[in-house]
């Protein structure tokens, strides 16, 4: 683990002291397959998982499976009024309450008052960016950061910020939706790409070339044939040239992220982030991308790997319940 980033100025939340108390919390990581709960111990380590398939026919089936793993939460806990958290792929609108995600039966849905009518209580939800890079800024490869950036380069990719280990405010609840920003002109003359059409409906988005998918494309354009993303980063020297392309590509969009966020440090999360040496395969590639005299962000991997979402949205929960951060949808 490298060691944690020193203070900066500013402001920090202040944690209370917990009298000895071991504060247990949960976390419900949903994506398109699956639902996973995990419950975790006062130092945020796993104690618990249960997973079980995400519902994909209809928003009601849905909420009942949710319901069925906050229960199994509570249950292994002991606790009926256990904090628990959600990290889930899309987001939640600040203002409306309503869910927009791409892969879950719950679009245009008001998340709040389905989790009250089959709960009866409410629970805090985070895209799953966002939880990724508030579980980093709190004990993880972004600790001490003032401004820290989780990105999942996965399927898709997408970012989270966090301002001094506190999850940003959203104007629309979007989390830093790089992998939807175009990508620049510049570099795909320099690589002789054509615009590949993106899952949006629009045409050239950074995660059409930098995402797992994308790579599988790069592959393609370069004649190798159709290879999976694994099979790119297992075939050695052979592949040497799509990965270093992949890198140059995916630069750009970090250094997207320098001129507007300027993070101190950027975590990667996502299946690609799982890469050997990927952290210094993009930290190599990036001062070429960059304004002269502009500082590149420390990149890392994160910590808590898989895990690392899920355990952001649980300590979410607890600090809500702690009352040192205010409620969020």
């Amino acid at each position: 683990m490298p060691p944690p980033l020193a203070p900066l100025r500013g402001w920090r939340y202040h944690i209370p002291e917990q009298g000895g108390t071991a504060v247990i919390c949960g976390g419900l990581d949903i994506g398109g397959t699956k639902i996973e709960a995990r419950l975790f111990d006062a130092a945020l380590d796993t104690v618990a998982t249960h997973r079980v398939p995400t519902p994909r026919d209809s928003a009601d089936a849905f909420f009942d499976a949710l319901a069925g793993q906050v229960g199994w939460l509570q249950a292994q806990a002991g606790a009926p009024d256990l904090p628990v958290g959600i990290a889930m792929t899309g987001v939640v609108e600040p203002d409306s309450g309503i869910a927009q995600t791409a892969n879950l039966p719950i679009s245009g849905q008001p998340m709040q008052d389905r989790l009250v009518a089959r709960l009866g209580r409410r629970l805090p939800v985070m895209n799953d960016s966002m939880a990724l890079a508030f579980s980093e800024a709190n004990g993880g490869a972004a600790e001490g950061s003032d401004a820290a950036v989780g990105l999942i380069l996965g399927t898709g990719v997408a970012a989270g910020l966090c301002i001094a280990g506190a999850p940003a405010p959203r104007y629309g609840g979007i989390a830093v939706e790089i992998g939807h920003a175009g990508m620049p002109a510049r570099a795909l003359a320099r690589h002789g790409l054509p615009l590949w059409p993106c899952g949006c409906g629009r045409e050239g988005c950074v995660e059409t070339y930098v995402a797992g998918p994308g790579l599988t494309r790069l592959a393609q354009h370069a004649g190798l044939g159709p290879l999976t993303a694994l099979q790119v980063v297992a075939a050695g020297a052979a592949t040497e040239p799509v990965l270093a392309m992949w890198a140059d590509l995916a630069a750009e969009c970090l250094e997207m992220l320098q001129m507007t966020i300027d993070p101190r440090v950027v975590v990667l999360g996502g299946g690609l982030s799982q890469m050997p040496g990927v952290a210094q395969r993009l930290t190599d590639a990036l001062p070429a991308r960059l304004m002269p005299g502009v500082p590149a962000p420390a990149i890392r991997v994160a910590r808590f790997g898989d895990a690392s979402g899920v355990r952001g949205a649980a300590l979410l929960a607890r600090r809500i319940a702690e009352g040192v951060l205010p409620w969020t949808p």
